[in-house]
């Protein structure tokens, strides 16, 4: 699985490469992913090799990372998308997008594909996405790849500022049309 690639309109969600460590630091020291994805301790190159390394093993089965790049090239970085916590049939998923690839569609779009696939491919049932409240771009992320809010999670998750925020947990079932 370690050399799966998708695609959607306008996307290419690929394996991670050491080639996309730059991108990755950069990336992750934008202010809104680094308050909303919080990574902490990403510093330099090598930390970011460790972290591209660490998504690109799947050899657990707990989880599917994926950068999302645009098809032109294949290269340029637009955002990551991941499964995280694969078990028993259930998993979450998180994403990011630069900046520069923001209010078009690519989070939402990757969002789609990569939760169609984990339907089909992995067998299954439940996906949950959480976000804080106080994102409201990952909320309309969530709604636009069909996610439904379930409720709010109360001061569930330590975000980049170092407080607890309160989370909107939203699902998707495999049985959801």
């Amino acid at each position: 699985m370690e050399h799966l690639e998708l695609t959607a309109p306008g996307l290419l969600l690929r394996p991670w490469r050491e080639e996309d460590a730059l991108a990755v630091l950069d990336a992750l020291r934008e202010p809104s992913i680094a308050q909303w994805n919080p990574q902490g301790g990403l510093l330099d190159r090598d930390a970011a090799l460790s972290w591209i390394r660490c998504r690109a093993d799947w050899s657990a089965g707990n989880h599917v990372s994926l950068a999302v790049a645009d098809p032109a090239d294949g290269d340029t970085l637009l955002g990551s998308v991941s499964l995280h916590r694969i078990h028993d049939g259930d998993a979450s998923i998180g994403y990011w997008t630069v900046a520069a690839a923001r209010g078009r569609g690519v989070a939402s779009g990757a969002v789609v594909r990569l939760t169609g696939w984990a339907f089909a491919e992995l067998g299954l049932h439940r996906i949950e996405l959480c976000h804080a409240v106080a994102n409201p771009a990952s909320c309309r992320v969530a709604e636009r790849a069909g996610y439904r809010i379930e409720g709010i999670l109360r001061e569930s998750y330590r975000y980049g500022d170092g407080r607890r925020y309160d989370e909107h947990l939203h699902g998707r079932l495999a049985t959801d049309r």
